[in-house]
């Protein structure tokens, strides 16, 4: 069977899933149409905005879907008849099963953790928040539980001690995307033996939805549980404190392993080159930050035009 000859419909959104897209059309396989999020209003003139993959398929001049409704009839009759041998889906919604149980080869998706470890919405930034020293990539088949369909390829990455999430994502797009060649190559040749998850996980981590109370750091936690949590929401959402009732992002800080002389949570502060916070264990010396109302600046610039109440 030629490249061309296998059918392939894409879908997803933001720039992790670009990567992917781009290196399908470079190894030349035959993408019929990319399903991608609608425009959306945004910014102060509220100017419609395209997503990453729409603008790259534009730019190749691929056949674009962008439906409100998965479930729409409009929208399956549309993909009924692209007549698709082959499914992709990397970062992009849930499927329902009328859609990725059409094609013939079935649908896979690129996962941003070693299934079954780290199911879920936010793979990366998780992997990070719990310091773990390794994370990875799966292609696996999609089913009707999330994230639980038959394993294809893995790939493990290492992650390093300072190293944020958004560094991470931008490692894993690209070996994401090789991976995913990788597969589809494998599946089309028909090399790829699928392996059925295990289930009998114990210690199985999960990788939910990030919300606002995730967010929010407790200081009276360690050191090392703080500055991962920093890492693992850089550069967004971001972690954040209270600061003189405003709230304060913290994009990265250091570590300072030495005993508080003040109650977890509180600052203190040369007024120059210096914001710390103190923790159960140590403090955590603030670097780069944005307060309320306010741009991202580097301390040393925050220090110079704040006043502390």
């Amino acid at each position: 069977m030629d490249k061309k000859d296998v059918r392939i419909v894409f879908m997803g959104t933001p720039e992790f899933a670009v990567a992917s897209l781009a290196a399908l059309v470079d190894a030349g396989y035959n993408i019929v149409a990319v399903v991608t999020a609608p425009d959306k209003p945004s910014g102060r003139g509220m100017k419609m905005n395209e997503s990453a993959v729409k603008k790259y398929a534009v730019e190749k001049g691929l056949h674009v879907l962008q439906p409100l409704k998965l479930k729409a009839p409009e929208f399956i009759e549309a993909l009924q008849q692209l007549n698709a041998d082959l499914q992709i889906v990397v970062a992009f919604r849930m499927l329902p099963e009328v859609v990725w149980n059409m094609p013939p080869m079935g649908t896979i998706n690129v996962h941003g953790s070693l299934l079954p470890q780290y199911r879920g919405a936010a793979p990366i930034n998780w992997a990070v928040i719990n310091g773990e020293k390794e994370t990875g990539v799966t292609t696996f088949k999609l089913k009707h539980e999330i994230d639980t369909g038959n394993i294809l390829l893995q790939e493990k990455i290492p992650i390093g001690e300072n190293e944020t999430a958004g560094e991470v994502h931008d490692r894993m797009k690209e070996t994401g995307a090789q991976l995913l060649v990788k597969t589809v190559d494998g599946l089309m040749n028909k090399t790829i033996e699928e392996i059925e998850q295990s289930q009998s996980y114990t210690d199985i981590k999960h990788a939910p939805k990030i919300f606002t109370d995730t967010c929010k750091i407790d200081w009276n936690r360690t050191i090392d549980e703080v500055y991962d949590l920093i890492r693992g929401l850089a550069p967004y959402p971001a972690a954040f404190t209270i600061l003189n009732n405003k709230t304060l992002k913290i994009f990265s800080a250091k570590k300072i392993k030495q005993m508080p002389t003040v109650k977890a949570g509180e600052y203190i502060t040369d007024g120059k080159t210096s914001l710390r916070f103190a923790c159960s264990n140590g403090w955590i010396a603030v670097t780069d930050i944005q307060l309320e109302g306010k741009k991202r600046m580097h301390i040393d610039d925050f220090l110079r035009g704040y006043r502390f109440e």
